[in-house]
């Protein structure tokens, strides 16, 4: 395993499932992947690991490779809602911002969105994570709501409870939010 760089930006942390064949047995197994964006916004991919299922506590194990490979601090970790996961982050790299992926909180909601609905919806969920500010991206919340409450409560809901996670980002210059959001 190489050195890596001993400050990341921004790392994304995510596991993806795939199916296999094992002994004539088709099986489930989990690849977990790091992606990293250094100083310079260079993205490079850290590491991928393999496991029957997605986990906290491996994802503690691979955070702590990560600093063994020489990273010694991260701004923000960008990761799913797993059960746990900021606390395995912040357990190795306790000043690390944890930050709900956005792209994840749009797959998910646009799940409960008629197609014909999905591409306006997306614009206006865009307003809301891409505001200057997060005042900014309240008044967009609010305005979300407002016109789409009665049609899709359960996303709006949705938004509501996961503002603070997905906004963390808003307290870093604008330029580090481009990183980020990959502008």
């Amino acid at each position: 395993n190489r050195t890596l760089e001993k400050m990341y930006i921004v790392i994304y942390l995510d596991a993806l499932f795939y199916k296999v064949k094992i002994n004539e047995k088709i099986e489930s197994r989990c690849v977990y992947n790091c992606l990293g964006i250094d100083t310079t916004g260079k993205k490079e991919i850290l590491g991928f690991w393999l496991q029957k299922s997605e986990g906290a506590h491996f994802w503690l194990s691979v955070l702590n490779e990560l600093k063994a490979r020489g990273v010694e601090d991260i701004l923000i970790s960008c990761v799913d809602g797993l059960k746990r996961f900021k606390e395995a982050i912040t357990t190795v790299f306790p000043k690390t911002d944890v930050q709900t992926c956005v792209v994840h909180q749009v797959r998910n909601s646009l799940r409960f969105v008629a197609s014909k609905n999905q591409k306006e919806i997306a614009g206006d969920m865009k307003k809301i994570y891409a505001a200057a500010t997060i005042e900014k991206a309240e008044l967009e919340l609010k305005s979300f709501e407002e016109k789409w409450q009665d049609k899709y409560a359960a996303v709006v809901k949705s938004w509501k409870n996961n503002l603070e996670t997905l906004s963390t980002f808003f307290k870093y210059p604008p330029k580090i939010r481009k990183i980020y959001l990959y502008d």
